[in-house]
C-alpha cells in the first residue's frame, strides 16, 4: 500500500489516452451494468463453497459464451473452471481473473460475487476494443475457482496456462480501502494426524498411546516456536478431532494449520520449523505421525507489478480516488491469495478497491456490503480503471517493455 513518486505517472501518462479508446472502455462497462448486477446478485444470493461454484461457473461460462467469446469449460482438469477467450490476430496479451467461490457460514464476505463481475467487465471492455480494431491481440479470462481453499490459479500456474496466454495478468479485489497492492502473505495449509493406540483411562492407561497429548506436545511446541519467528509470520490452526471418550485413552487426534510469510522463501523455513515441533511430539510419545499439505502446494506471496499499479493508480486519480501513503496504511497485508503464484510467472497486478462496509474482510458484515448498489458502483469504476491500464500495455511499448523488466529485475525468488 503506497503511492508512486509523480514522475513515473508523469513518464508515462504525459499524453491523454485516446478518447475513443477511453470511451469505449466507458460506454461497454456502463451499458452492462444492469446485466453485471443481476449477474453479481445471483452468485451473492447462492453461495457455494470452494470447488462447488456449479452455479456460478455455469452462469457466467454461459454469459460470456453468449456474448462471443469461445469458452473453455473444465480447463485444467476442473469441474468449476473455465477460460473465455477472444482475440483478432497477433498483439498483446491480458488475462483477467474472477473468482466465485464463498466461505462457509459467511457467504459472500470477501465479496466474490463483486470478483466476478469485475473480471468480467474488464475482459468485455478489452473485447470491444479488439473488436474495433483498436487494439491487436487477445484478451481472456480465467475463471478460477476455490480462492478461499484449493487453490485453481495454482493449477492454472502448474498447467502453464497463464504462461502459454498471456503476457500479464490483472484481477480485483474489494476491501474496506483502495491499494494498489492487494493480499501479499504467501500460505499453506497442512493437517496433522495422530495415530495412537487405545486403552481404559481408569484401568489401564499406561497400555494406551495418547494421541491427543502428542497433538497438545506438538501444538504447545508451536506456541513456542511463535517466540523465534518473524513478526511477519503467522501460525494458526484448530483441532478437528480430540477423541470419542474421556475414559478411553485417544488413538487418534487431528489439527489443521495455516501457515503464513512474507516471502515464499521465509515460508518454506518456517514450515521446516513447524513440522520439527510435531516430529518431537511424535518421537515424545511414541505416536505414528501424518502430516499432509495442500496438493496444489504453497500459495505464493503477490509480487506487485510497479509499472502496472502506477498505471491503475492514475486512472483510479482520475477519478477522484485518493490513495493512503504507507504510513496511513501499513506496508504489509496479513491476507493471501492464489494470485500470488500468478504473479511469480507474469507481470501481475491486483488491486483491492474501497467498498463501504463496517467490518473487514471474511465478517458477516463485509458479506452484507457486498451486495449493495455502492459496492457494484465501485467494482464498475474500479474495472473501468484496470481495463484502461491494459489498453495502455497494448498501446504503449516503452511501458509494456518497463513492466517486463520490472518483474525480470525484481523477481523474489
Amino acid at each position: 500500500m503506497y503511492l508512486f513518486p509523480l514522475f513515473f505517472s508523469q513518464f508515462f501518462f504525459n499524453l491523454k489516452m485516446n478518447d475513443d479508446i477511453v470511451n469505449v472502455i466507458t460506454n461497454t462497462i456502463t451499458n452492462l451494468d444492469s446485466e453485471l448486477r443481476s449477474l453479481s446478485l445471483k452468485i451473492h444470493d447462492n453461495p457455494e463453497l470452494p470447488n462447488q461454484e456449479y452455479n456460478a461457473c455455469h452462469l457466467l461460462e454461459d454469459y460470456l459464451e453468449e456474448k462471443g467469446f469461445k469458452v473453455m469449460r473444465e480447463a485444467a482438469g476442473m469441474p468449476t473452471a473455465f477460460m473465455a477467450e477472444y482475440t483478432n490476430g497477433p498483439g498483446k496479451r491480458v488475462a483477467y481473473c474472477s473468482e466465485y467461490d464463498a466461505l462457509p457460514g459467511v457467504g459472500h464476505a470477501c465479496g466474490h460475487n463483486l470478483i466476478a463481475i469485475a473480471g468480467v467487465a474488464c475482459a468485455m471492455a478489452v473485447k470491444a476494443l479488439l473488436e474495433q480494431n483498436l487494439l491487436q491481440g487477445t484478451v481472456t479470462l480465467f475463471g478460477t475457482p476455490a480462492e478461499e481453499g484449493g487453490n485453481g490459479k495454482v493449477t492454472f500456474v502448474k498447467e502453464l496456462e497463464f504462461q502459454k496466454r498471456a503476457d500479464f495478468a490483472m484481477m480485483l479485489h474489494p476491501a474496506p480501502a483502495d491499494s494498489v497492492v492487494g493480499p501479499a502473505l504467501a500460505i499453506d495449509a497442512v493437517t496433522i494426524e495422530f495415530f495412537g493406540k487405545a486403552s481404559h483411562a481408569g484401568m489401564a492407561p499406561w497400555n494406551g498411546i495418547n494421541a491427543l497429548d502428542a497433538l497438545m506436545q506438538g501444538y504447545n511446541n508451536v506456541s513456542m516456536l511463535r517466540q523465534q519467528t518473524l513478526p511477519t509470520n503467522r501460525i494458526h490452526g484448530n483441532i478437528t478431532h480430540g477423541g470419542n471418550s474421556a475414559n478411553v485413552i485417544p488413538d487418534y487426534a487431528s489439527a489443521k494449520f495455516l501457515i503464513r510469510s512474507v516471502t515464499r522463501t521465509q515460508l518454506a523455513e518456517l514450515k521446516s520449523k513447524f513440522e520439527n515441533c510435531f516430529k518431537a511430539a511424535a518421537g515424545a510419545t511414541g505416536c505414528r505421525l501424518s502430516m499432509s499439505w495442500l496438493p496444489n502446494g504453497a500459495t505464493d506471496d503477490m509480487f506487485t507489478n510497479d509499472t502496472l499499479a502506477a498505471s491503475y493508480q492514475h486512472f483510479m486519480e482520475e477519478e477522484g480516488v485518493k490513495f493512503p501513503t504507507s504510513e496511513e496504511a501499513g506496508s504489509i497485508s496479513m491476507a493471501s491469495s492464489d494470485f500470488g503464484n500468478v504473479s511469480y510467472v507474469l507481470p501481475s497486478l491486483q488491486p483491492v478497491f474501497k467498498i463501504d462496509t463496517s467490518g473487514p474482510n471474511h465478517t458477516h458484515e463485509f458479506a452484507k456490503a457486498a451486495r449493495t448498489k455502492q459496492a457494484h458502483q465501485a467494482t464498475l469504476r474500479a474495472s473501468q480503471c484496470l481495463a484502461k491500464t491494459a489498453a495502455e500495455m497494448y498501446l504503449n511499448p516503452a511501458m509494456f517493455e518497463k513492466a517486463w523488466k520490472d518483474f525480470r529485475k525484481g523477481k523474489p525468488q
